[in-house]
């Protein structure tokens, strides 16, 4: 979802490598002098367990949802313009997984507006994460 004069300039959900500077090109606007970006990026362990890959499954739902805490996000926010591109499918370590940006006025509202962007997407988006472990077992993350 793309568009030109919104505040959602874009939304994606992918299976193939995210571009920071695609989201960074989508939020840019005339108005605004402050641009945050966040990258979500696929480590190495979790909560002290080795991790060596990963894979991302979304729920049919997941952009529609992605695209109202967008709009939620941009409508309660200081923000012009707000991005947010996920990854779905198998990812190593060091992939990109998540990318969101936010264009503001100032860079306090960027900030801001990037911050409770990834907050709020991962608080509500329906996408869970099933790790594979360093011992060769699995977890599921953020399942329901």
């Amino acid at each position: 979802m793309t568009t030109d004069h919104d505040a959602v300039a874009l939304v994606a959900l992918r299976d193939e490598p995210l571009s920071v500077d695609e989201a960074l090109h989508a939020v840019r606007h005339p108005t605004c002098g402050g641009i945050a970006v966040f990258v979500g990026v696929v480590r190495d362990h979790d909560h002290g367990d080795a991790v060596s890959a990963l894979d991302y499954e979304a729920h049919p739902s997941a952009l529609d949802t992605m695209g109202r805490v967008c709009e939620v996000v941009a409508g309660r926010s200081q923000a012009v313009r707000v991005a947010a591109v996920h990854r779905t499918g198998a990812l190593r370590v060091g992939d990109l997984a998540v990318v969101v940006a936010a264009a503001a006025p100032h860079r306090g509202q960027a900030f801001d507006a990037c911050r409770d962007l990834i907050d709020t997407l991962k608080s509500q988006t329906p996408i869970w994460k099933h790790q594979r472990l360093g011992d060769g077992s699995t977890e599921w993350v953020g399942l329901p």
